[in-house]
């Protein structure tokens, strides 16, 4: 059989819903995922490698990379440049292997518009009020950010219509085990499945 092409996920969903969490969960029980590398242009930390942690650029050879379309998206924070690479996606992908993207709402829009055959899941919280408490406990936050950053996760929780699944995490395990079927879904699906099958006739014929 033909071997079949990796798909793109992107897991996104508004600040303090646990999108980190279940991203490291669903990566212990499911080895064969490849994160997606982030591109930088701060300074490498100590014990950071390369192609690891992240990709390090220059701000030029980042800026020049963005003029040439080669970021699926990109953002600056405190004047440092952060994006994901449009190659390592494509060669991983075209390897077989399935990448998996965790990205702010913003960034996943980005991301859309550039790669729309990705598959979108957006990550709910229980109730605002829990995301409230989420953040809250965090422990980093005034009371005016997390004010702030609940006004925010209203305006992104709109934006829901863009995706193509919801999970909500009321329960990491159980939204692991929903992210899982995603994935299994979306590899027997009839589209993907006959492509691979209408190659494997021409190949025969």
């Amino acid at each position: 059989m033909i071997e079949e092409k990796g798909i793109l996920f992107i897991l996104s969903g508004p600040s303090g819903v646990g999108k980190g969490t279940v991203r490291k969960a669903l990566f212990e029980k499911d080895p064969d995922l490849k994160y997606s590398i982030s591109m930088t242009t701060r300074e490498k930390r100590p014990g950071e490698t390369d192609g690891v942690d992240y990709f390090y650029k220059t701000k030029e050879q980042f800026e020049e990379l963005i003029k040439d379309n080669q970021l699926l998206e990109y953002a600056q924070y405190v004047d440092n440049y952060y994006g994901t690479p449009r190659a390592y996606v494509e060669e991983t992908l075209a390897a077989g292997k399935d990448v998996f993207l965790e990205i702010e709402v913003q960034g996943a829009l980005q991301v859309k518009e550039n790669f729309p055959e990705g598959v979108f899941i957006f990550l709910f919280p229980p109730s605002l009020e829990e995301l409230k408490n989420r953040i809250i406990n965090r422990g980093t936050e005034t009371s005016d950010l997390v004010l702030n950053r609940l006004k925010e996760a209203r305006k992104e929780i709109e934006l829901m219509d863009a995706y193509d699944y919801v999970v909500v995490n009321d329960d990491v395990d159980q939204a692991v085990e929903k992210v899982q079927a995603i994935i299994q879904s979306e590899h027997l699906k009839r589209e993907r499945i006959a492509k691979q099958y209408k190659k494997l006739l021409e190949a025969e014929l």
